[in-house]
């Protein structure tokens, strides 16, 4: 399966965007119109469960698609993955209820499982690698917009249409990206029969629902890590994989080829990414609930704060995109990774009195460190893996990093919310009735006395502070990570046959 020479690359690259950029842009928006949802479905009990779904499908499908992707041809899956993501747009627009709700999100999430990693692939296989570089470390900030704009049209249209059109609205979009996506690019297609590995994929479905269910139950339904039920799943989890892992060794075509964990460069940024979205998404995810309870900043203005973290990444982003080509990555993620230790070791620090200011350097030197992986990583990935096993090494190092970041804000939520109780029940003889166990979700109540809210505060700064300290323990096991990444700059051999055949 090869890429032809008459793809129109910037109609194939629109495409992409157009989808991508919504898929995104419907996780901002639904977030914004949950509260609606929730009051007519009258499905409360079933809020978190919302997201939980949508986060377990695209994870568990990402390596599988990718593969399918090898297999079958980039254009048709990722065509597949957008009907699925406008088939649960249609469900969930359509849901009378929370359940029909439920199914609708986990279609989307199956389909978006697919979109992110294969439109790197496809991007791949349709550029250069230095145009390839620049375009690439463009997602990552682009990826801001639906961040930006989410919150403002899902308002309107909670507020001016109804919600349903917060997801019908992904229809006429994802029709236009797939049109513009097919006119635009000529997939040749082998007519070699491939089997497919299906009692890998299944298992590895069974692995990963049964580890990520562990944090959803948690989060939703008040389990704790050491709950019988959570350390059956976990236990569960581990026989699946080990299960897994046997077969992959004996399939013609696994889903995950072993081989893969026998590349370097895979194994280290797998590692570097599971390692850094564990110790630094729980923390940043949170943040807002300190600047809105400490700072005194509205919600809309703790959301936005954390903005200063993109305008960190987007220049390091591009640099890095030039520069990748040019310069030894290895020495590239190096110089990077030495600002996130220096931004948390600052966030360990916060206390009462912190200021915007501070908050806003600290979030835009970690931004600085932390955009050398837009794009850098799956290049590096794409470079250093055979071009027919790129979309499945794609797909199983985003697996990594969304395995890193789900159980991480699952862990740290956790660790907050302990470290908060057990700080607010020392003042529980000067609250009212009841109140301890509010303050940890829901904030520092109106109308206490402004000696006691200063006490409450300065148990959160203790409870941040303390999670940031972890957080910097992980910040500084990715930097030693990074010295194992070859150090050789990213070159061209990929292409030279492709040409030479043409």
């Amino acid at each position: 399966m090869t890429i032809q020479k008459e793809n129109n690359k910037k109609l194939v690259l629109t495409g992409l965007l157009i989808g991508l950029i919504f898929a995104e842009l419907d996780e901002t928006v639904v977030s914004t119109a949950m509260p609606t949802i929730i009051r007519e479905l009258h499905g409360l009990s079933l809020y978190g469960w919302v997201a939980g779904v949508y986060m377990l499908a695209v994870t568990m499908f990402m390596p599988i698609l990718g593969k399918l992707a090898d297999l079958y041809g980039r254009k048709r899956v990722y065509l597949s993955c957008m009907a699925l993501f406008i088939t649960g747009s249609i469900v969930s627009g359509l849901a009378t209820s929370m359940i029909m709700l439920l199914v609708g999100r986990g279609i989307q999430g199956i389909g978006a499982g697919g979109l992110m990693p294969l439109a790197l692939v496809i991007i791949g296989d349709t550029y250069p690698l230095e145009q390839r570089a620049k375009i690439q470390s463009l997602f990552g900030p682009l990826m801001i917009l639906p961040q930006l704009l989410g919150p403002t049209i899902g308002g309107y249209m909670v507020g001016h249409v109804n919600w349903h059109w917060v997801f019908l609205i992904n229809i006429p979009v994802g029709i236009l990206a797939a049109v513009v996506l097919s006119i635009g690019m000529r997939e040749s297609r082998s007519e070699e029969k491939r089997s497919i590995d299906w009692a890998g994929a299944i298992t590895l479905v069974f692995a990963l629902l049964s580890l990520l269910l562990a944090p959803v139950l948690i989060d939703n339904n008040g389990l704790s890590w050491s709950s019988p039920i959570i350390i059956g799943m976990l236990v569960l989890a581990a026989l699946f994989i080990a299960l897994f892992i046997w077969i992959e060794a004996k399939v013609k075509e696994p889903i995950i080829p072993l081989h893969l964990f026998r590349n370097r460069n895979v194994v280290v940024l797998s590692t570097l990414v599971l390692i850094l979205m564990l110790g630094i998404m729980g923390g940043i995810a949170t943040f807002p609930f300190f600047a809105q309870n400490v700072m005194g900043l509205t919600p809309t203005a703790a959301g936005y704060l954390t903005l200063a973290f993109m305008a960190g990444a987007i220049p390091s982003s591009i640099v890095n995109g030039f520069l990748i080509t040019k310069v030894p990555y290895r020495n590239l993620f190096i110089t990077c990774f030495i600002l996130p230790i220096i931004g948390f070791y600052l966030l360990s620090q916060i206390g009462v009195d912190t200021s915007v200011l501070y908050i806003v350097i600290t979030f835009f030197i970690i931004g600085l460190g932390i955009g050398a992986l837009f794009g850098g990583d799956n290049l590096i990935v794409q470079e250093s893996v055979e071009k027919e096993n790129s979309g499945v090494a794609l797909g199983t190092v985003q697996l990594f990093q969304s395995l890193g970041a789900t159980i991480g804000l699952s862990i740290f939520g956790s660790l907050l919310s302990r470290n908060i109780k057990e700080g607010v029940s020392g003042l529980a003889g000067e609250l009212p009735a009841g109140k301890v166990e509010n303050i940890a979700t829901g904030g520092i109540p109106a109308g206490l006395a402004p000696d006691l809210v200063d006490k409450i505060q300065s148990v959160f700064a203790g409870a941040f502070q303390h999670i940031f300290f972890i957080s910097l323990f992980f910040v500084i096991a990715s930097f030693i990570v990074t010295w194992f990444l070859k150090k050789e700059i990213l070159s061209k051999r990929e292409e030279e046959p492709e040409q030479a055949g043409a």
